[in-house]
């Protein structure tokens, strides 16, 4: 099995609204993001950012996951489609996220169930989302 290196990064984000304009979301790296709120307009909006995260971070621990079975080297691209169902009661919120993990390669159906579930295992993302963190909100 691999020795995988953990480098943190400085994370976060700052999501400012300017008078009568759309959110500008950046990282402390310099990463920008416009973000949208109309239903025709392209871009991302916050609930749209949350399943990229989501897919993103499935997509990388997809690859961490084959490196750790010692196929990553066989596999080809990797794409998670990631979508939600809105819960039908008060709070706003969503009840359900449906991951759909496709890996193309040269891998059985086992090895891919076993990248699926070492990925989920991984994601900072979904362990983040199934454990429910505590919110801390303040006035700066």
């Amino acid at each position: 099995m691999a020795d995988l290196k953990v480098r943190t990064r400085n994370a976060g984000a700052l999501a400012v609204l300017p008078p009568g304009g759309l959110p500008v979301v950046t990282t402390p790296t310099g990463g920008t993001v416009d973000v949208v709120t109309q239903v025709s307009a392209s871009g991302f909006s916050p609930l749209d950012l949350l399943y990229a995260s989501l897919a993103a971070c499935m997509v990388l621990s997809a690859r961490i996951a084959a490196t750790r079975l010692g196929v990553a080297d066989r596999m080809g691209e990797v794409r998670a489609d990631v979508n939600g169902d809105k819960a039908k009661d008060e709070p706003s919120r969503l009840e359900t996220f449906n991951i759909r993990l496709t890996i193309a390669g040269d891998l059985d159906a086992a090895t891919k169930e076993r990248i699926l579930a070492d990925a989920e295992d991984i994601c900072t993302v979904s362990n983040t989302l199934r454990g429910a963190p505590a919110l801390h909100a303040t006035l700066g």
